[in-house]
């Protein structure tokens, strides 16, 4: 998979995309991510990527000309390699009035676009043209919005650096172990992942769960269902409500039996006189 983002700062692009888990692998050829420079398609000698918006108000608007020109090379450049054609790629401009971004957008992405094009926006925004031109090359490339979050930020950058983490860890062979991703917050069932817990066993009077010190699989696995439920309720109430509903998980709520996975505390000392 490739991604090209687009972007007034391409250090900041590099530096965490060179780094970590997706710089290893981008040397492994799971995928590559390629930051190009906005302002090198300005094309008057000030390289002026911005104006002020026509009406009149606060701030600076992205050039249309400029934004275009940028991504119309982006695709062209992919297609020249001969890695994907110009319908494999989405162009996705990083804009609070986008759809909001979440794991279930970040495995479509994964599994249908070979290509995906992200545009940093900056100042007051794109030209609003951006979205609605014919990006050409063979046609078929298709334009989204889209926002990580009910914020605004400074820039696009972060955005784009999220949506290429949470797209990228996705691909095979990206993790250092491909079942990580299967067992994670947000999956197909929208539950919360269950605590985890490791060393020292006891720590200021917090101790690791007895289930998970008992060896028993079959009783772990149970315990650990059973928190993904609990933990949902409890801090992420909109997710409980919206999740699959399966007889068998309202049961496992619901038991007892099953162990918690609260953090084993001692018991308080005896009050009894000898």
């Amino acid at each position: 998979m490739r991604f090209t983002i687009i972007t007034l700062f391409p250090e900041v692009i590099d530096a965490v995309a060179g780094a970590s888990v997706l710089g290893r692998a981008q040397k492994n050829g799971v995928f590559s991510v390629r930051a190009i420079q906005l302002r090198d398609f300005a094309t008057d000698k000030h390289r002026s990527v911005d104006d002020s918006p026509a009406g009149g108000g606060a701030g600076m608007v992205l050039k249309v000309d400029v934004v275009v020109a940028a991504v119309r090379a982006a695709i062209a450049d992919a297609v020249a390699s001969g890695d994907v054609a110009a319908a494999d790629t989405l162009v996705v401009f990083l804009d609070p009035r986008g759809r909001v971004f979440d794991q279930k957008t970040a495995r479509t992405w994964s599994t249908t676009i070979k290509h995906l094009v992200l545009v940093c926006g900056r100042y007051e925004g794109f030209d609003a043209r951006c979205f609605d031109v014919d990006y050409g090359v063979d046609s078929g490339v298709n334009v989204a919005l889209c926002s990580v979050g009910d914020v605004v930020l400074t820039g696009g950058e972060l955005g784009a650096l999220v949506v290429v983490d949470a797209v990228a860890r996705l691909l095979k062979g990206a993790l250092g172990n491909d079942d990580s991703a299967a067992h994670e917050s947000h999956g197909d069932d929208g539950l919360l992942e269950h605590r985890h817990y490791t060393r020292p066993v006891d720590f200021e009077g917090r101790a690791i769960p007895p289930v998970l010190l008992t060896g028993d699989h079959k009783k772990i696995a149970q315990a650990q269902e059973k928190d993904r439920l609990t933990e949902t309720r409890a801090r992420r109430p909109d997710l409980f409500v919206q999740r699959q509903r399966l007889k068998a998980r309202e049961k496992l709520l619901a038991d007892t039996r099953v162990a918690s996975l609260d953090a084993a505390r001692p018991p308080p000392p005896s009050t009894t006189k000898p």
